[in-house]
C-alpha cells in the first residue's frame, strides 16, 4: 500500500441532503483511490455538544451515508472540524507512514478545510484546490436560497 491516502469527510446522513452529486464523485474517487493502490479512510463527526441535533453518536443522522462506497474499515470519528484530532486517525497516520492525503467532503468551507490547512501546519501534503468542492457548495447553497424564498412566498400568501 502506498504512503497515500484518500480522506473522505463527514458525508453523514445528517449533512448530505441534497448532496448526491457530491457523494457520485466521491464513489469516483474511492474507485481511483482502490485501483491506485492508495489507503481510503473515512471521518465521521459526532456531535457530543449539549442542545444540539445533529451528528449524534449512535443516530442514524450520524451513520455514513448508505450510497457511498466503503472500500476499508479505516473509518474513524472527530469531534471538532480538523480530522487530525482523532486519534485514532492521527496514529493510523503514524502507524502507515502516509504524507499525502486527497480529501472528499461534503462541506469544503469547513472541515475539509480545517482538515487540509492542519494538515498543511504539520508539513503533510494535502493539495489546496477547492475549487470542485467550492463550486458544488455554491450550486448547494443557491439552491437552498431559492427554496427559503420560496418558502417565505409561500407564507406570505397564506
Amino acid at each position: 500500500m502506498k504512503n497515500i491516502a484518500l480522506v473522505v469527510i463527514d458525508l453523514q446522513n445528517d449533512i448530505t441532503k441534497n448532496y448526491m452529486e457530491i457523494i457520485a464523485r466521491v464513489n469516483q474517487a474511492i474507485d481511483w483511490a482502490v485501483a491506485g493502490g492508495m489507503h481510503v479512510v473515512y471521518i465521521q463527526n459526532h456531535n457530543l455538544s449539549a442542545g444540539t441535533r445533529t451528528f449524534k453518536p449512535g443516530t442514524h443522522g450520524a451513520e455514513l451515508v448508505p450510497e457511498m462506497k466503503i472500500a476499508s474499515d479505516h473509518i474513524f470519528t472527530k469531534t471538532k472540524s480538523n480530522a487530525l484530532t482523532s486519534e485514532d486517525f492521527a496514529t493510523f497516520i503514524q502507524e502507515n507512514a502516509i504524507t499525502e492525503f486527497f480529501i472528499a467532503g461534503a462541506d469544503a468551507t469547513a472541515c475539509v478545510k480545517s482538515t487540509c490547512f492542519n494538515m498543511k501546519k504539520k508539513r503533510l501534503h494535502c493539495p489546496r484546490d477547492f475549487r470542485l468542492h467550492h463550486k458544488l457548495q455554491q450550486k448547494q447553497d443557491s439552491r437552498n436560497a431559492r427554496l427559503l424564498r420560496k418558502q417565505r412566498l409561500r407564507r406570505k400568501n397564506f
